[in-house]
């Protein structure tokens, strides 16, 4: 690990970020978490356009002077931006001391049986105090749970049967459909109701879908009018 250097900013110590390994462009392991993530991340951006928040799939979360950064396959936080200049060291990736606390909720996918996510990474997660811990196993590589949430609660996780997720508004839930053409249970983002977070697409199918709804019922007026012998263009 490299040698993390102190530097002085606004009477604050904070680690320098030309220092810190920011990105090393370890590839994606697989095709079916790297379009879950996708899935995630962008039905986030195209669903709570009114929020400000930072979402992110594969990026770096630095969190303790001295510790290298974890990666969570996704991670939510809520009231910070994007920084302008994202290509400078100290922006290309989640420093909780520049952004001034941890992500709300943290992600893993489970793909084997090597990432530790319940016990290596659990840890780092609550020492980090993200609220929420969400752990997506669709191969049950861990056991009989495809899907298991920990709450932070005090300075410990807690395993809880909630999806719904109070402290940020949002839920998951698995879901069973195509995305991207692809038929399969997926894990989504869902409001209290059970409904999911549309991606970009399902969004302007859904219009689509409308206008043609509206036409037809355009179109049926028209020819009842036509009927009573009423011509709907001079109207």
């Amino acid at each position: 690990m490299v040698q993390q250097v102190l530097i002085n900013d606004d009477d604050y110590y904070v680690p320098d970020a030309n220092q810190l390994i920011t990105e090393d462009d370890t590839p994606v392991d697989n095709f079916a978490s790297e379009k879950q993530q996708r899935l995630l991340v962008g039905s986030l951006y195209s669903s709570l356009q009114s929020q400000t928040f930072l979402a992110a799939a594969n990026v770096g979360v630095y969190h303790t002077d001295g510790q290298p950064a974890i990666v969570p396959d996704v991670f939510l936080s809520f009231d910070v931006q994007m920084p302008e200049n994202w290509w400078e060291k100290q922006n290309r990736c989640y420093m909780v001391w520049r952004f001034g606390k941890p992500p709300e909720v943290v992600l893993e996918i489970v793909s084997n049986k090597e990432g530790d996510e319940l016990g290596k990474k659990l840890k780092i997660y609550e020492q980090m105090r993200a609220s929420y811990y969400i752990v997506y196993d669709p191969n049950q590589q861990l056991g009989e749970k495809v899907l298991r949430v920990y709450e932070l609660r005090g300075t410990r996780y807690f395993e809880t049967s909630e999806i719904w997720l109070e402290q940020v508004g949002l839920g998951v839930t698995l879901w069973e459909g195509k995305f991207e053409d692809r038929q399969d249970t997926w894990l989504r983002w869902c409001y209290q109701d059970g409904s999911v977070l549309l991606t970009g697409d399902e969004r302007a199918e859904q219009e689509r879908q409308r206008a043609e709804q509206a036409e037809q019922r355009t179109q049926l007026l028209a020819d009842r009018l036509r009927a009573m012998g009423v011509d709907p263009d001079t109207l």
